[in-house]
């Protein structure tokens, strides 16, 4: 009895630490749910944080502008659909992206049937010695994942600073789990 009571009790306290997700349109056939309180990011926070040539279909931050979620066509296409060659590719440039990568999880899984690629990481950039402002190394947690269809490629992102990876993983889970696509 005294084991249950634990069990329950801890079960109780992480429905609470997981903020409540609620369906948002992204665009036009794609809806994810998405913590209450994510606000959609301006024009100006997404270029500071994330300077791109492609404008992302939509990107939404937490109220402290830590937590991000995005989501935006890739500009590289698939013409025939190859997940596993893709995977590959893309493993490839996340590696080049950054100083150092722990891997954590990655893969092809079935969400409401599509297949996506996967990635969870832990990512780190390194800091520039002669400027006073960059010297820290940047500590990224990161969930990624990939829709290559013929034509196109939809990248979804997740990500925050790696001192909250523990705060926030399981939402990050979530959300990938919810994205519904017609």
């Amino acid at each position: 009895m005294h084991k249950l009571l634990i069990i329950l009790v801890s079960l109780a306290l992480f429905s609470f630490n997981e903020p409540r997700l609620v369906k948002t349109k992204i665009a036009e056939g794609m809806v994810v749910s998405l913590p209450k309180t994510f606000k959609p990011m301006d024009d100006i926070d997404f270029v500071q944080r994330y300077p791109s040539v492609r404008q992302p279909i939509a990107a939404f931050t937490n109220e402290e502008r830590e937590v991000d979620f995005s989501v935006n066509l890739s500009a590289t296409q698939w013409p025939d659909a190859n997940v596993e060659l893709a995977q590959k590719f893309f493993k490839a440039g996340i590696y080049n992206l950054f100083d150092g990568v722990d891997m954590i999880d990655e893969g092809i899984k079935e969400i409401h049937g599509k297949e996506y690629i996967f990635f969870e990481f832990e990512s780190r950039i390194k800091g520039d010695r002669r400027d006073m402002a960059l010297q820290e190394p940047v500590l990224r947690y990161t969930y990624i994942q990939y829709l290559v269809e013929p034509g196109r490629t939809l990248v979804f992102s997740f990500n925050c600073p790696r001192r909250l990876r523990a705060d926030w993983q399981p939402t990050a889970h979530s959300i990938m789990k919810s994205i519904r696509l017609k």
